[in-house]
């Protein structure tokens, strides 16, 4: 007989060969059935078996064991090369020989799978990315990925598929799909995948999906029918594009959890489709909240703001993070501060439109420290001026506003000047402070004018330096000269800006041939 350690580097050590060619009696007979035990025959029917002999746990197993008691010197020595290079090829893999051992003695099956079978599957495993350490983790938690024929479809489709997604599927994902995922729900697994392609989402960006939704809930556990029901439900709301922006949005069950939630949304909306859509567009995670939990703070804002349905509906179209916000740590005392500031129902309607950051920024790490910084500006405590000023600053951090502050100073402003400004615009105290430098420095330098004009014309600084002041000065000074008002220079549309900077041009050349006659 040939040593089968030609074969393999790495040798058996005679327990290992001792073990293949006499494997323990456990491998041979099912627990219930041992050879010790007798069969019993009924003394009034002899011609029935009992039903332990009719009904094993698993009969074909039953009977390709007994058969290993019949084998002939021929077949003995591929039972022992087998076991041999089954060995050989589970120590590669980083399994030692008392591992081997209980993964045989647990899951016979093994035994009974052809050789090549099995390495041929483990070979496919590492070229899917699961290898080493999460390999042998896989196997001794899920032993039938080795011998599963469910396995080969999704294998080849990974590996072998016209989409080409060899390489491309994180193995993590391969990983937690075969440790979550029974065999048996693997079949299909193709089929159902390619349903997205139906939908829209393209070869390139399927890749993007299967790396981000969880496979076993959204393909393997799922029917071919409640998939397509599921996609024809997306469909309604953006389908291709939203799975894109969330791909674990096929995880969630259809009937308990999509229809229930965006029916909700639907229904606040009245009936809005295109506005629900946007609503998913912009924050997709919005269908992970429950219908209690999105009902709560809905009510709470009915009740406690006195907003109406459709008021909450547009606040959320602007900003559907509002639902991500506690309603006990964040919504109540943020509402209750616009209260106290003096604010209606309708007013902070407005605010919240403009302002809806307020709803969610942390109080002691952003909000208190505004809070202060504006009082000490001049703005008096429960004012709707300190509201509204609270509301332009949600979007500038605590340090750019002291930089804004720094600039108006350097400038010769002072705080009641500064105060004074906000006043009338709050967005100064929120624009960028290196943006803001630029333009005083232009209004001083290129356009020669005074600071002091800012406090009548505040909203000069909001407008683009290149995109506009320069741009129209440029044109306005030619036909007007120097002293032009900031205000009409700036605030009048770009249409109507050029049609006039047109018709001064012409009457300005009018003006230059009658001269000219003359």
């Amino acid at each position: 007989m040939s040593t089968p350690t030609k074969s393999f580097p790495l040798s058996p050590s005679p327990s290992c060969l001792s073990r293949a060619l006499s494997p323990p009696i456990r491998t041979l007979f099912p627990s219930a059935l041992l050879p010790s035990q007798k069969l019993t025959f009924s003394p009034q029917k002899q011609d029935k078996l009992p039903l332990l002999f009719l009904v094993p746990q698993d009969s074909t197993l039953l009977l390709l064991k007994c058969n290993a008691l019949a084998i002939n010197d021929s077949s003995t020595n591929s039972f022992v090369d087998s076991g041999v290079m089954l060995f050989s090829l589970f120590r590669e893999i980083g399994f030692n020989e008392t591992d081997t051992e209980a993964l045989l003695d647990a899951h016979p099956a093994i035994n009974l799978t052809p050789f090549e079978s099995i390495r041929t599957r483990i070979h496919s495993l590492q070229s899917l990315g699961v290898s080493g350490l999460a390999l042998s983790r896989l196997i001794v938690k899920r032993p039938d990925v080795l011998t599963a024929v469910e396995i080969d479809g999704l294998v080849s489709f990974l590996l072998k598929g016209d989409l080409e997604l060899a390489g491309k599927i994180k193995s993590s994902q391969i990983e937690h799909l075969f440790n979550s995922t029974e065999p048996r729900f693997l079949a299909g697994f193709e089929t159902k995948v390619r349903l997205l392609l139906q939908l829209g989402i393209t070869q390139d960006t399927i890749v993007h999906v299967l790396n981000n939704a969880n496979l076993t809930k959204a393909f393997c556990l799922k029917s071919f029918e409640d998939i397509e029901r599921m996609l024809t439900f997306l469909n309604r709301f953006g389908g291709s594009d939203l799975i894109l922006r969330r791909p674990a949005l096929l995880n969630y069950d259809l009937d308990a959890q999509l229809i229930p939630r965006v029916g909700f949304l639907l229904e606040l909306s009245g009936g809005d489709e295109t506005g629900t859509a946007t609503v998913l567009r912009k924050l997709p995670f919005v269908v992970a909240y429950s219908v209690d939990h999105l009902k709560d703070h809905v009510e709470f804002l009915k009740s406690y703001a006195g907003l109406s349905e459709e008021e909450i509906f547009r606040i959320v179209l602007v900003y559907p993070n509002m639902f991500s916000a506690s309603r006990k740590r964040k919504l109540h005392p943020r509402i209750d501060f616009l209260k106290q500031c003096g604010l209606s129902s309708h007013d902070i309607f407005r605010f919240l439109i403009k302002a809806p950051l307020f709803l969610s920024l942390s109080f002691e790490g952003n909000l208190a420290y505004k809070l202060v910084f504006l009082v000490k500006i001049g703005y008096k405590k429960n004012t709707k001026e300190l509201a509204m000023a609270m509301g332009a600053v949600t979007r500038t951090s605590c340090k750019n506003m002291q930089e804004v502050v720094g600039v108006f100073l350097n400038y010769g402003l002072t705080f009641d000047d500064i105060l004074e400004m906000s006043m009338k615009h709050p967005q100064v105290l929120q624009y960028n402070h290196e943006s803001l430098e630029e333009k005083m420095d232009y209004l001083v330098e290129e356009m020669g004018r005074e600071v002091g004009e800012l406090l009548a014309f505040p909203a000069f600084l909001g407008y683009k330096l290149d995109g506009r002041i320069k741009h129209r000065y440029e044109e306005k000074r030619k036909i007007l000269g120097e002293g032009m008002s900031l205000n009409k220079l700036l605030s009048v549309s770009a249409a109507r800006f050029s049609t006039k900077s047109k018709r001064k041009q012409r009457v300005t050349a009018d003006s230059g041939l009658d001269e000219s006659d003359d």
